[in-house]
């Protein structure tokens, strides 16, 4: 109750609490219509001031109500909550991919080894629109894969080097994997990658750098061998800066790295070696593995473990064969230039340069000329070659001061240069180097600094040559003539037939038939119980007896020649 004239009110009693008073009645509306009369009569303002005021004691306003710690404990839990929230909650970073296939957000996880570490929250096109970027929310425990050099990838199903690998995701969805890098500096921005890292995380080992003219079938995590084991992988493959050959990082895990060695040789392990010699046909490769995804393989020379491993990022040139790899060094090249009038067609840039069965060198560039002086296009072909691989005295008298003059008694004895066939199916043609002493006579020359070695012309062009004299040799031949001369011989004989068949013929029947008649006759004659055959024996007995007196004369003859003259002497009577 408000306070009047200065007076505390008082609290009321309990009397005055159960029988209270009568509230005044409200003063009527100026235009309102009177109230109807009351059934009572209404108190004198004397008796109104006799009745005693009740007196209020006001509450105590320094003690707050008990309601207000519903929303005091509300609000701690939920400052607690968003503690714990913030304690748990790890960096937020941005991953940029080339495309967003498979990326969701509030649904796709950031997993390193099968472990959720991270979720994508949000995914959206970069400012140039060329990528797409994915925030995610990392765990508190992945505060390590905020460091710079962390890599991170999307994990879907594809068949690679190393086989078929996430086939779990046709199930779940494509995840990002992740692996932690080991820099001190942060970030929260990445660049992702486009397939998963060739090397896993935590494989220990050595990379080494390799270079290579061709790529030919690798690819990174394509595998390393040491005699057909397996012993690593390709880790990443790039050109190099000149844009002429490949660089590439080869990993060896670290139980093999002592068989690598300073001089140890790489080569391509991912082609089939077919070759058919006296011994008969042999096939070598690595593996099937091999032929399907590629493959590389080293050794040493002398097939021995080294004494002292290489280091790691010690660089090394790739071969293209074992063969070529093994191969002692060939020493320093000697260019050569070799001109040509044919045609060049199946000759290409990496064919050999042969010496009676001895790759000498191989070719380097293929041109073309015009010679101002015969006014006719030539050929030229530049050749690298290694007089090293003819021995070490045939280098030796190179590198002396009589170089020049060795190498210009051979052209004069004959050397050359000449395209020959090297394959028969495909047409592939090889420079051949080689005697002909029947060569026209040219010296050896310089130009530019390279070697001018004289040629002859090749196999075809002399096949060709050949073919045109003999088409020459034919054209002199008179056809028509000889023609016209059989012509009337084959009359003639027509002739002398029609003659034959007219009166040899007959004539020839009866001389047959008389030589019938005389063997016939002779046959008779010649019979055993012929007279004829006989007289015969008898004859010949005879002249058999008069054959042997002959000979008895003969002997006595030869022992008493006197008896010619004085005659046989008479024998003594006794």
């Amino acid at each position: 109750m408000p306070e009047q004239d200065g007076i505390r009110p008082t609290a009321p009693s309990l009397d005055e609490l159960s029988n209270p008073a009568p509230s005044p009645a409200p003063s009527p509306a100026p235009n309102a219509a009177p109230n109807p009369a009351p059934n009572h009569a209404p108190v004198p303002p004397s008796a109104r001031s006799s009745v005693p005021r009740p007196a209020i004691d006001r509450p105590s306003r320094w003690l707050p109500s008990l309601i207000w710690l519903i929303p005091v404990l509300a609000a701690l839990i939920g400052a607690w909550q968003v503690a714990v929230w913030l304690g748990n909650r790890g960096p937020t970073i941005t991953v940029s991919f080339s495309t967003g296939d498979g990326l969701e957000a509030g649904k796709t996880k950031v997993k390193f080894r099968d472990v959720d570490i991270g979720q994508v929250v949000a995914v959206r096109l970069g400012q140039d629109a060329g990528r797409v970027e994915a925030e995610i929310e990392m765990a508190k425990e992945a505060r390590r894969f905020a460091a710079k050099d962390s890599r991170f990838w999307v994990v879907r199903p594809q068949i690679g080097a190393g086989g078929v690998t996430g086939l779990n995701t046709l199930l779940s969805g494509a995840y990002i994997g992740a692996a932690p890098g080991a820099s001190e500096d942060s970030s929260d921005s990445f660049t992702g990658l486009e397939a998963p890292p060739a090397v896993p995380y935590g494989l220990k080992g050595r990379e080494y750098r390799l270079h290579a003219d061709s790529l030919g079938s690798l690819a990174p995590g394509s595998p390393v061998y040491y005699r057909r084991v397996k012993v690593g992988q390709i880790a990443s493959i790039a050109l190099d800066a000149s844009g002429q050959g490949i660089d590439m990082s080869a990993f060896v895990e670290d139980k093999f790295t002592g068989l690598v060695g300073q001089d140890t040789r790489w080569w391509h392990a991912s082609g089939v070696d077919l070759r058919l010699d006296a011994n008969g046909l042999k096939l070598n490769t690595q593996s099937l593995a091999a032929l399907a995804t590629g493959g590389i393989a080293f050794e040493a020379v002398d097939g021995r473990k080294p004494a002292v491993p290489a280091a790691a990022g010690t660089r090394f040139v790739l071969a293209e064969d074992r063969a070529a790899a093994l191969r002692a060094p060939d020493g320093p090249a000697v260019s050569a230039v070799l001109y040509f009038d044919g045609s060049l067609r199946g000759l290409v840039v990496g064919a050999p340069v042969d010496f009676r069965g001895i790759a000498l060198g191989e070719v380097r560039s293929i041109g073309v000329e015009f010679d101002r002086q015969r006014r006719k296009l030539s050929m030229p072909v530049t050749v690298d070659l290694y007089p090293g691989r003819l021995g070490e005295s045939f280098l030796e008298t190179l590198n002396s001061n009589t170089g020049g003059d060795a190498l210009g008694q051979m052209v004069a004895r004959g050397l050359r240069g000449q395209l020959k066939s090297g394959n028969l199916l495909t047409g592939q043609l090889y420079v051949a180097l080689d005697f002909h002493p029947n060569a026209p006579k040219a010296a050896l020359a310089m130009r530019d600094g390279q070697l001018v070695f004289p040629t002859v012309p090749g196999q075809l062009d002399e096949l060709q040559t050949q073919v045109a004299n003999i088409a020459r040799k034919l054209d002199k031949i008179p056809f028509d003539e000889i023609g016209n001369n059989l012509n009337k011989t084959l009359v003639q004989a027509n002739a002398l037939i029609a003659r034959l068949d007219g009166q040899v013929l007959p004539e020839m029947r009866d001389a047959l038939t008389a030589a019938k008649q005389t063997f016939a006759s002779a046959e008779t004659l010649l019979s055993q119980d012929a007279p004829l055959q006989s007289d015969l024996r008898r004859a010949l007995t005879e002249v058999t007896d008069t054959m042997e007196k002959l000979n008895d004369l003969a002997d006595y003859l030869e022992r008493h020649p006197e008896s010619l003259i004085r005659g046989k002497p008479q024998e003594k009577k006794k």
